[in-house]
């Protein structure tokens, strides 16, 4: 028998859609929740029809962020899919939003509203901005938020253009913040017994993700500048180029730098003064990676990783997406998983990060169909054949 998920039991709302929140919740149905998915019959989560490309005939961006969960479709601007949504919240553990502040108000369904009827939920709330401030009524996106919260000013060459990063980084870690507030409010409500309000917005991710850059800020008054590859507190730390594609090489001390020398058989580059410390390897940056670069290119990136490795030198390649989800270790780590698919037969998804040992978060099921379990939960929750006619003839679900 597997093992029970570490939130086995628990009953996830999930209102969200994109990306920001249904990274969240397809996490914590991951980790053993139930998650049923509300979407607005006929249309579904916007990004049903993101493409292309599409798998199957479904949008693959869809497909990336929404297994383990059930698609129940609900009007919620008539009287009976809201009653539904009711009845959903009063049994759950978890609700999570990512509408823009105000929007579930005046649904009638805010925070106040739903902690009234169900004292114990934890409601999570994902928007661009959080729920106070002056801009918390603007909507949010990930190219924004990474603009505006000054991680895009790090990101790209020192004389090229501001770049955001390759993936849509400041939706994810504001799905993984309100995944960890959801679970820290778990724990409280194990010793108060109440629910409470979880607020990660994308700009206070971003900010977040800024740590030692503002404290070099604020030690020295020098605004950080964009680096490309480079580290601004060490070297060398970066890509480095050989006679068949790139590598990175992490010399983080004075230790590490010898033995990097040493490896690529220019142990002369230690002793001289300007490279013996990191302090001074930073002041001389340009001409040490100069050297390095024509050190490196000598040999094949194969060639070059192993004269590393065996010195102890942390290195690595600059592996393509289809290289990386092809390695031996990423295969062993359970990080592809196949999983069965109605439309598509040789589906595969991403595996879970988050290794527990005795409740291991597993992708189980696919991504459901637009409301391919309407039925089924409006009977777990007391409605007959006929009064789901009803609601269905009513364009409520």
């Amino acid at each position: 028998m597997p093992p029970t998920g570490a939130l086995d039991g628990l009953l996830v709302v999930d209102l969200s859609r994109v990306l920001a929140g249904p990274y969240c919740t397809m996490t914590l149905g991951d980790l053993g929740a139930r998650v049923i998915k509300i979407e607005e019959p006929g249309k579904g989560d916007d990004t049903r029809t993101w493409g292309p490309p599409f798998w199957g005939g479904i949008s693959c961006y869809y497909l990336s962020v929404n297994r383990n969960k059930e698609s129940l479709t609900l009007d919620l601007k008539t009287a009976g899919g809201r009653a539904v949504l009711w009845q959903l919240i009063e049994r759950a553990d978890i609700l999570v939003e990512n509408f823009r502040p105000g929007t579930l108000e005046r649904l009638g369904f805010g925070f106040s509203e739903c902690a009234e009827r169900n004292p114990r939920l934890v409601y999570a709330s994902i928007s661009g901005y959080g729920v106070t401030g002056p801009e918390a009524s603007r909507a949010g996106y990930d190219l924004i938020a990474q603009g505006e919260g000054g991680v895009m000013s790090l990101t790209g060459e020192p004389d090229g253009t501001p770049m955001k990063a390759g993936v849509s980084q400041a939706d994810i870690v504001a799905g993984m913040w309100a995944l960890s507030g959801i679970l820290a409010a778990l724990v409280a409500r194990s010793a108060s017994g109440r629910g409470q309000r979880v607020d990660a917005s994308l700009l206070d991710g971003q900010i977040g993700l800024l740590t030692y850059y503002t404290a070099n800020l604020w030690a020295t008054g020098a605004e950080p500048e964009r680096l490309g590859n480079r580290h601004p507190n060490l070297t060398p730390y970066g890509t480095f180029p050989c006679s068949d594609g790139w590598i990175t090489i992490g010399a983080g001390n004075d230790a590490l730098f010898g033995k990097l020398c040493s490896a690529l058989g220019a142990p002369q580059l230690a002793e001289r003064a300007e490279f013996a410390t990191n302090p001074s390897r930073l002041a001389h940056r340009a001409g040490l990676e100069t050297e390095l670069a024509a050190l490196t290119r000598r040999h094949s990136a194969a060639e070059t990783l192993e004269m590393l490795r065996a010195a102890g030198v942390p290195a690595g390649r600059v592996r393509t997406v289809p290289e990386a989800l092809a390695a031996p270790q990423t295969i062993a780590r359970g990080m592809v998983v196949e999983l069965p698919h109605a439309e598509i037969p040789d589906f595969r998804t991403i595996g879970t990060p988050v290794k527990l040992s005795d409740t291991p978060g597993v992708p189980r099921t696919a991504p459901p169909a637009l409301g391919e379990h309407t039925d089924r939960v409006l009977a777990e929750l007391g409605h007959d054949a006929p009064a789901i006619a009803r609601l269905r003839d009513e364009g409520a679900i």
